[in-house]
């Protein structure tokens, strides 16, 4: 009875690997970052790459998917022409900060000017007038359009002295500061829009096969 129950096992394994793909038993044993670079080098197809998925950033039903696997788990998608592996190859979870801004230029305005500007926003800032608002209004570059929101960035991404004063906890939620980056011209009003929040991230391996 015993024999003939591994002999069952057996079967079942050989079966399941004889349905697989080439490329499905090639990303079972792909794990380092090298196996990654080298498999992709053998690719040759700007399709096949390395991605990562941001929790708070990425909502489809794949990236969902896939946040639920385990690194070396699986998932596949297919349409009439090609057929789509995804094999996690990372987990992390990192701290990202978010906050709001409103952008002067100090090569088209004065120190004095600056300073004005300024004063007369943060005056607003307490009066009650929405700081996507003044964003829309005041700030001299694109991201007026979104209301002065930056998004969500990690240490690293940002000039390090905007990130040392948005980084050093002395703000709470809701407060308005001052950047000034002056061998940059770059000034700055601030609004602390978001606690620091620590989202999961995956590296993803991305391999598309085309359908027969």
């Amino acid at each position: 009875m015993q024999k003939q129950l591994l002999f069952l096992i057996f079967i079942s394994i050989t079966s399941f690997l004889n349905a697989q793909t080439s490329t499905e038993k090639e990303l079972a044993i792909i794990e380092t970052p090298e196996q990654i670079k080298t498999y992709l080098d053998s690719k040759k197809s700007k399709k096949n790459k390395l991605v990562t998925f941001n929790e708070e950033k990425h909502k489809t039903k794949l990236a969902k998917a896939l946040f639920k696997l385990h690194v070396g788990g699986t998932e596949t998608s297919e349409n009439e022409f090609e057929k789509t592996f995804y094999k996690v190859v990372n987990k992390t979870t990192k701290t990202y900060y978010r906050v709001a801004y409103i952008y002067l230029d100090g090569s088209k305005y004065d120190k004095a000017n600056i300073k004005a500007t300024r004063d007369e926003i943060i005056s607003k800032c307490k009066k009650g007038i929405a700081f996507d608002f003044l964003a829309k209004q005041y700030s001299m570059d694109g991201s007026a359009n979104k209301g002065g929101d930056l998004g969500w960035f990690t240490k690293g991404e940002m000039h390090p002295e905007f990130e040392s004063k948005v980084l050093n906890n002395n703000y709470g939620l809701n407060d308005v500061f001052t950047i000034d980056i002056p061998s940059k011209n770059w000034y700055y009003v601030v609004l602390k829009t978001h606690e620091p929040k620590e989202i999961s991230e995956i590296e993803v391996l991305k391999i598309v096969e085309n359908r027969n």
